[in-house]
């Protein structure tokens, strides 16, 4: 039986190894690297491709290997399932069969001795693909393995691979035989293989429990109206063919039933004629052809495929949008053009299939039922999108494919006029409800059509499907009746089921749609007036929060937008990684720089960011100006190696230089924003509404959008929309309008809780935001500003005592540092109780001030009550026993309370239990968490920042250390972690600190900077630093910077490529990836020069890494020297450290080759003379030097002896 998992496994490590045999056949093959090239070239004429050729080339050839691997899954399943009478490669041995394939084997080689492993295999892919039903899987046009072929060595192994027999059972490893037939992990192979394809095109299986669903809403209803002989189905987008095989199931079901004695090849046949499919990946319609095959195979009680009937499939390569026939409510004909109509044009690959008359012919009528899991990504092809954009109404904006594919499965459905209409089902991301670009097609498309059904998913667990989906179904047809039945959301799914059918929100679900008027805790369902889904964006939330949304907005006449000048983002840089700079090497370099916000720095009234970001302007009078421009500056060399990827940075198409900017400026920037004395900023995405007054000094990312008032405004304005948009209230609205983001957190792990699923709060939902009625003059608005000034007051005060000014201060003032930290922790947490109340206070004052309660007792002017009050101890906690965050939470209101304070609470918690619209609000998915950012005030994780901040202080002490300076008398030099540690013992401050760092006072000094020094600082060589993928991408960014060179010495070359962006696991260490990020830019502290201990000081080498490249040059220059004229060092020691100084040629010759005055001659010449010398001296090339790399010891395995 197929084991899925160890199945993936074994083929996951398969597929490294075949991508690595291709790698090096593109190497060696001058006819297959001029192949890719001219591919390569030619999509980049048709701007479908902006990459390098090597990481172009990379996507192919894992494409290529993924295929390699799943062509003979699918042999392999065909051999073990005896569907051939001679198996190629395998079978199982007590069938014999695999002695078979290996006589097979040895046959092909006494008539071709010459030929490998390869040509055998292709020669059986060529042999599989003339039986019926496999040919488009071996087609030779779309199959890559015929294109791009292993070498003989890599077929050999992979023969081996699937012949390999347990020797404890006897059995194969791989054993494909399945009595039921059953193909589907054929499609979730395919998915979870190959990331690339996977994301290329947007592959994502549809569980069968969902599909079930969709079938028994459309294609069984169909079935019933128009019978089971007349009904068509078709799935647009079809992938691997779940729909297509359970809607063939169900029709051959039928057919038994109603006619048992019918040929069952006949009802194969008829089953297959009534099921269509389209999708744009070859492979994934070549699985689907595949699995059909079988599955009508399996109802004709046929076993051998060479028997099989010649079956007739209608699935077909091509893209649904682009190709076949236009339906509208009047048929009309549409898009027939030819690949020859768009030849020359960007969209000629679209169109280059040889289905495309097979397309055509499918997408040329109309059925009985559509049903699909579209693709929700967007669209990245340039030429594509706006193809889509031309035919699609729905397209818009920034529009992902769910908009113009719900459009299209509608025009497939039969229309309704005069006649009865099809049926309509698709689960798709429900990002259009409330992102601005589904506005088109909720305001123009769907109010045409009888959407019948609007079912929210978001809540339940559908594996795979991180992103939020919506199920609709409708018929093609005008609409009938003015309500659409609706399954409102009201709670996710609070743990991860073990079977998703049974989940509690999907079972909720499936018992509730039939039920209008039915609510659990999970959802409820009912009838909806079909205008409300004409208006964009829709809020379907259940449990009343729909009808709650409603009141709000009309008693509500004015929106923010009218008491705003603006509202957007201040800067984007068009790519950050670029101009975040830590403040070492910004001092180093001086760096122009200010804060940087993003939008999760944002919480809980305040600004969390400790980081910086250049800004390359200067304040001039009433504008910005380009800072400066200094050649040859560090700031200068600093911005260099990225200059080709800034200036391919792209905005509205057009890049930073055609906007009218310097390339090393950023893409957007508004000035306004930028100056203004007062901004209101908040976190674009979050699980709750956090907005916080700013005064100036800071870039905030467009993650971190900003609110101005028109010029003049006072603080006290500021301070009441600050208020109104903390409040409960604005969370409610607002997540009622606004798009719910992924299910999954960053660690890829379902969120347990619908209160902590982050929203996008967009800019253009913010400022619809209704304001109270006669917000101006609301008589509390006083009150609000007050609170809201108290609220700023305490964040501020929480945020300003950070723990490394705590340090500083103590330090300064001969203070315990400790005792200093545990005041700042005392202070905050009265600061955060006082804060928990205020917004208590702000929240119960805006449910009055929009009307949602009357009742003045529950409010209060009383702000004088000194009692610690945690986040468990609000009212709705109290009610509901538990704060989904951990907090303690009392049974009761605590007695010890003031009698006036717990007064107010119960009043609260009665008013709560009494008042439907405070049941629906007081609730943690509206009400604040409590835990800053990253969890900062929860579950003791505060204790990090302390840790942090020590580690900090002394890290910029010992980057200050005497060992780093330099002058004629004292040049740089290479030194150790041990060297280091002895020039700290003498500081006092630095032992103090450096005690509490480790927690104890007989700490090991050496140990401790060891540990600070190695986090901090990275190799000096790239083959210490990355892994060979790495190693691959540094040699593209070398090229790209051996162009801008040859640019800037004034020779044309053309457009530079753009070379691809590291990933962590390029790198041998996650230390790294973190120091040097997706663009390797040098942000560590030290160089370090492991392999080159010396002597009895076997600590690392280090050198500072804010020396210049000839101050590197120098010390590694005099250590080569020392190590080799009196460590007596051999040559293969001192290979690495040569190839280190020749690594540090091209940028000595580029920023150090002016006659230096103290040696009289040009020091980038100098050296690579130098390192020509000492190369032959010690016997080797340059090309030995590139290529060096450290020797590889085996990672020791098996368990330590215990000790006796």
């Amino acid at each position: 039986m197929i084991n899925a998992p160890q199945l993936l496994a074994d083929l996951t490590r398969l597929l490294k190894r075949l991508e690595d045999d291709l790698r090096q056949r593109i190497a060696d093959v001058a006819e297959l690297k001029a192949g890719l090239q001219a591919e390569w070239q030619a999509a980049g004429d048709a701007q479908r491709t902006a990459e390098t050729f090597q990481s172009w080339a990379e996507q192919v050839l894992t494409q290529a290997g993924g295929h390699w691997l799943l062509s003979w899954v699918v042999l392999r399943f065909i051999e073990d399932n005896e569907l051939v009478e001679r198996p190629w490669l395998g079978g199982t041995p007590e069938s014999d069969r695999l002695a078979l394939a290996r006589d097979r084997h040895e046959a092909y080689f006494r008539e071709k001795p010459l030929e490998s492993d390869r040509d055998y295999l292709l020669a059986c892919f060529r042999e599989a693909g003339a039986l019926p039903g496999l040919h488009t899987f071996f087609d030779e046009t779309h199959n890559p393995v015929f294109r791009l072929g292993v070498s003989g060595d890599a077929a050999m192994a992979l023969r081996q691979f699937w012949q390999q027999v347990d020797p404890n059972t006897g059995s194969l490893a791989h054993d494909f035989t399945d009595p039921d037939w059953n193909t589907r992990f054929l499609g979730d192979l395919y998915q979870d293989l190959s990331e690339a394809t996977r994301k290329r095109y947007a592959l994502l299986q549809t569980p069968e429990f969902v599909e079930e669903f969709i079938l028994d809403r459309t294609l069984t209803p169909a079935i019933r109206e128009f019978g089971f002989r007349e009904v068509r189905m078709i799935d647009p987008t079809c992938g691997s063919g779940h729909f297509l095989l359970g809607g063939f199931q169900r029709l051959v079901d039928e057919w038994i039933r109603h006619e048992p004695a019918r040929n069952p090849r006949d009802i194969a046949q008829r089953g297959l004629d009534a099921v269509a499919g389209v999708d744009l990946n070859p492979f994934a319609v070549a699985i689907s052809r595949v699995r059909l095959l079988v599955a009508a195979l399996k109802v004709s009680r046929v076993h051998r495929l060479s028997e099989a009937p010649n079956f007739k499939l209608n699935v077909a390569i091509g893209d649904s949008l682009l190709h076949g026939k236009r339906f509208g409510m009047t048929a009309t004909d549409g898009m027939f053009e030819g690949a020859e109509h768009y030849a020359g044009t960007g969209l000629a690959h679209a169109y280059a299939s040889e289905d495309l008359a097979e397309v055509n012919r499918i997408l040329g009528r109309q059925y009985h039922a559509v049903v699909g899991n579209p693709p929700y990504i967007v669209v990245k092809d340039a030429a594509l999108n706006a193809a889509y954009r031309q035919r699609y109404a729905s397209c818009h904006m920034k529009y992902s494919l769910g908009a113009p594919f719900t459009e299209r499965f509608f025009e497939l459905a039969l229309t309704g006029n005069g006649q009865a209409a099809g049926f309509v089902g698709l689960i798709t991301a429900n990002s259009f409800m409330k992102r601005e670009f589904g506005s088109k097609l909720i305001e123009h498309v769907l109010p045409r059509l009888d959407l019948t059904h609007v079912v929210d998913t978001s809540g339940a667990y559908i594996p795979g499907h991180g992103t939020p989906t919506v199920i609709l179904f409708g018929r093609h047809r005008a609409p009938v009746g003015d309500t659409v039945r609706t399954v409102m959301g009201i709670k996710g799914e609070p743990t991860t089921p073990d079977d998703p059918a049974l989940g509690l929100v999907w079972s909720a679900i499936a018992d509730q749609i039939d039920r209008p008027g039915s609510e659990s805790d999970f959802v409820s369902a009912g009838d909806v007036l079909r205008s409300t889904f004409a208006k964009h964006p829709w809020s379907i939330g259940g449990g009343g929060a729909s009808q709650l949304c409603e009141v709000i907005e009309e008693g509500s006449p004015t929106r923010l937008g009218a008491r705003v000048e603006s509202i957007g983002f201040m800067a984007i840089t068009g790519e950050d990684e670029a101009f975040l700079v830590p403040a070492h090497v910004a001092r180093r370099i001086g760096a122009p720089t200010r804060a940087f916000v993003l939008g999760d720095a944002v919480r809980d009234w305040a600004v969390s960011s400790d980081l910086l970001v250049e800004f390359p302007y200067v304040h001039s009078e009433s504008r910005f100006l380009p800072v400066p421009y200094v050649s040859g500056s560090p700031y200068d060399r600093w911005t260099w190696l990225n200059r080709t990827l800034l200036r391919a940075r792209v905005m509205f198409g057009k890049s930073a230089e055609q906007h009218g900017h310097r390339w090393d400026q950023y893409m957007q920037f508004i000035e306004t924003r930028v100056s203004a004395p007062y901004l209101i900023a908040f976190g674009e995405v979050a699980s709750h509404n956090h907005f916080v007054l700013d005064r100036g000094g800071k870039v905030f990312k467009q993650t971190a959008p900003v609110i101005k008032l028109a010029a003049g405004s006072s603080e006290d304005e500021h301070l009441a929309l600050l208020g109104l948009l903390n409040s409960s209230v604005a969370c409610f609205w607002l997540k009622q309008v606004c798009h719910q983001k992924q299910m999954m957190g960053g660690d890829g792990i379902r969120i347990s809780d619908k209160s902590k699923v982050p929203y996008q709060f967009a800019s253009t939902r913010v400022q619809e935001l209704p304001l109270p009625t006669d917000w101006l003059k609301h008589p509390d608005l006083p009150r609000l500003i007050e609170l809201s000034r108290q609220a700023d007051n305490l964040a501020r005060e929480v945020s300003g005592r950070s723990a490394s000014a705590t340090i500083e201060l103590a330090l300064r003032n001969g203070r315990s540092v400790a005792e200093a930290w545990q005041e700042v922790l005392d202070a905050r947490q009265r600061a955060r109780s006082r804060q928990i109340f205020i917004q208590e206070e702000i929240d119960f004052l805006a449910y009055h001030m929009y009307g949602l309660i009357a009742d003045r007792t529950l409010l209060s002017d009383a702000m004088g009550w000194d009692v610690p009050l945690e986040a468990g101890y609000r009212p709705f906690c109290i009610i509901d026993q538990k704060n989904v965050e951990g907090f303690d939470v009392p049974p009761h209101v605590p007695t010890d309370w003031p009698s006036e304070l717990r007064g107010l609470w119960e009043r609260r918690i009665n008013a709560i239990r009494s008042t439907n619209a405070l049941r629906i609000i007081e609730d943690p998915h509206y009400k604040r968490r409590w835990i800053g950012r990253q969890g900062l005030f929860n579950h003791g994780a505060k204790a990090d920042e302390f840790s942090d901040a020590l580690a900090a202080w002394m890290l910029d002490r010992l980057e200050s250390s005497p060992l780093w300076r330099t002058s004629a008398d004292q040049p740089p030099q290479i030194t150790t972690v041990n060297r280091l540690a002895d020039s700290a013992r003498a500081d006092a401050d630095f032992m103090h600190i450096a005690g509490l760092y480790a927690g104890h006072a007989d700490f090991d000094l050496a140990k401790v900077v060891s540990g600070l020094v190695s986090a901090e600082s990275v190799p000096f060589l790239p083959a210490l630093r990355y892994k060979d993928t790495g190693l691959r991408k540094r040699a593209q960014w070398e090229d790209t910077w051996a162009l801008q060179r040859r640019e800037d010495a004034g020779e044309k070359v053309g457009k530079i490529p753009v070379p691809p962006k590291y990933e962590a696991k390029d790198f041998l260490k996650s230390d790294f990836a973190r120091l040097r990020g997706p663009l390797d830019v040098p942000k560590e502290r030290w160089i370090s020069y492991p392999g080159c201990e010396r002597g009895a000081d076997t600590s690392l080498p280090i050198a500072w890494a804010g020396w210049n490249h000839l101050q590197q040059a120098t010390a590694v220059a005099a250590y080569y020297l020392e190590m080799k004229d009196n460590e007596g060092w051999e040559p293969a020691r001192l290979q690495p450290l040569l190839a280190g100084l020749l690594d540090l040629v091209p940028w000595l010759e580029q920023w150090h080759n002016e006659i230096d005055p103290a040696y009289g001659e040009r020091m980038g010449t100098y050296y690579r003379g130098f390192v020509n010398e000492e190369a032959r001296a010690l016997g080797f090339t340059l090309d030995d030097l590139r290529a060096w790399k450290p020797v590889v010891t085996a990672a020791k395995r098996g368990r330590k002896k215990a000790s006796a």
